[in-house]
């Protein structure tokens, strides 16, 4: 279908913009001009959530959202091609998320490449994920731990790799919320193709977000890196999985869900016709950005809050 409306307007306002290039501008100067984007916030109808920073054991900042009578805890990872970004990119979506679906947040301020490589953002994800799970009766209604992990982009890279790592390791996640998650290495997709650039996220800054993140070609096969490499995707959580019409990373999201569904896990795949990457950070000019934001919300709720 085509794009929608409010979607086009706002890469209308985008292509007004200084246009970055990421090959030659300075990490600084990436970091600042990303953050100037998002000018408008997706809005959060819940201003009794209490926000708390913290620190975990392995030095990792995470920042906590925790609405009344909280039920559940959803770690979320955001995106950034693991480059850019920090908690206070996906503030707005973190706050709205714990309002509708009545869960702590933890949002997570991993340390980005090119300075920290893989595997470190991984590590300080998974070290904050098992930090939920251990301070669970801090963030929520007390009860068996009930924990999902999420993220957009890279942060869903990484969600989807904290899932592989603690299918074995630990903990028990029930859930994971992948949007338009980076799960391969191949830029030679339909969707890469077809959406390289007029999209906002163009296929020369995925090829050179992925040089940032990874060390060696050895780390191309390292599923906990590269999720899509991985043998075995069996025994996962169960996968919410959205993808957007006009991404290069549509075709290798669900590709992904379709291995966790061949391999019995149960996925709710979900395009979104019309928008593009980032319609999750755009959600307060895209109405059905924020309609997507609130339908996970309630899935989450659902899953979290049954025992």
């Amino acid at each position: 279908m085509p794009l929608d409306d409010q979607t086009k307007r706002l890469l209308d306002v985008l292509a007004l913009q200084p246009q970055r290039n990421v090959e030659t501008m300075s990490l600084a100067d990436l970091r600042e001009s990303v953050m100037a984007m998002l000018k408008i916030a997706v809005p959060s109808d819940d201003p009794a959530i209490r926000v708390e920073d913290r620190v975990t054991p392995e030095n990792v900042s995470v920042r906590v959202y925790i609405p009344p009578e909280a039920r559940g805890a959803l770690v979320y990872f955001h995106g950034g091609g693991w480059v850019v970004g920090n908690t206070a990119i996906v503030e707005p979506i973190c706050r709205r998320i714990a309002s509708k679906a009545g869960c702590a947040v933890v949002s997570v301020d991993y340390r980005l490449a090119p300075e920290h490589k893989f595997p470190i953002p991984f590590n300080d994800c998974f070290a904050a994920t098992r930090y939920a799970f251990e301070h669970y009766h801090t963030l929520a209604h007390p009860g068996p731990p009930r924990i999902a992990v999420g993220g957009d982009s890279a942060g869903g890279n990484l969600a989807a790799a904290v899932c592989l790592k603690a299918r074995s390791d630990g903990p028990p996640i029930a859930m994971q919320l992948l949007v338009y998650p980076a799960t391969d290495l191949n830029f030679n997709t339909k969707s890469y193709l077809d959406n390289a650039s007029g999209y906002g996220l163009l296929r020369s800054e995925m090829i050179w977000f992925w040089k940032q993140y990874l060390n060696t070609t050895e780390d191309e096969a390292n599923p906990l890196a590269v999720p899509y490499r991985a043998a075995d995707l069996s025994g996962l959580p169960r996968a919410v999985v959205l993808t957007a019409e006009f991404d290069v990373l549509r075709d290798e999201g669900e590709a992904y869900a379709k291995r966790l569904q061949a391999a019995g896990v149960e996925v709710d795949l979900r395009r979104h016709e019309g928008m593009i990457h980032g319609f999750f950070w755009h959600a307060g000019m895209i109405d059905r950005g924020r309609e997507a934001i609130d339908s996970a919300a309630a899935t989450l709720r659902l899953i979290l809050q049954t025992n």
